[in-house]
């Protein structure tokens, strides 16, 4: 199989890595964001953060609220607000199985990763997910442990 080079449009800007620990995802969906020139080009400069923001389905369409998008320094002028509720693009399909998973079945939108495709275009991956009590994060952190214990054996030759 040939190799292929990497695109070099393709990166990823922020992750929010802890939701996995406290969230059961039970399926992600791929989505535009709206943005000003001055948010992406501060974008491109890494300097995001969605650790604490959700998405929301309101009044017909999909938010993300409460995502920090630093200032662009060149920018001054007309500049951005840095956690400004930004809208999400997602076809009516997808937006009507959203809210009946938000309104009717209780679960929670949660930013996975915000990401450059290999277009350029800013995306980010929601994922649909329920979240977990403290004994199901402990289960996860025991399977995790005795993952690893069981790596080391093998390793040893034990």
């Amino acid at each position: 199989m040939a190799q292929t080079k990497s695109d070099p449009n393709y990166r990823i800007i922020a992750e929010y890595r802890r939701a996995r620990y406290d969230y059961a995802i039970e399926s992600d969906i791929e989505c535009g964001v709206m943005l000003m020139g001055s948010e992406v080009k501060s974008l491109r400069e890494k300097s995001g953060n969605i650790a604490e923001s959700y998405a929301a389905v309101e009044e017909g369409e999909l938010w993300l609220v409460n995502s920090y998008i630093a200032p662009y320094e060149q920018a001054q002028t007309w500049g951005h607000v840095e956690k400004r509720r930004r809208k999400l693009l997602v076809s009516k399909r997808e937006l009507s199985r959203l809210w009946n998973a938000t309104q009717r079945e209780g679960m929670t939108l949660v930013p996975l990763v915000m990401y450059f495709n290999h277009v350029g275009r800013v995306k980010i991956k929601l994922g649909i997910a329920k979240g977990k009590k403290n004994h199901d994060k402990r289960a996860t952190e025991a399977k995790r442990d005795w993952g690893r214990q069981k790596q080391r054996l093998l390793k040893q030759g034990i």
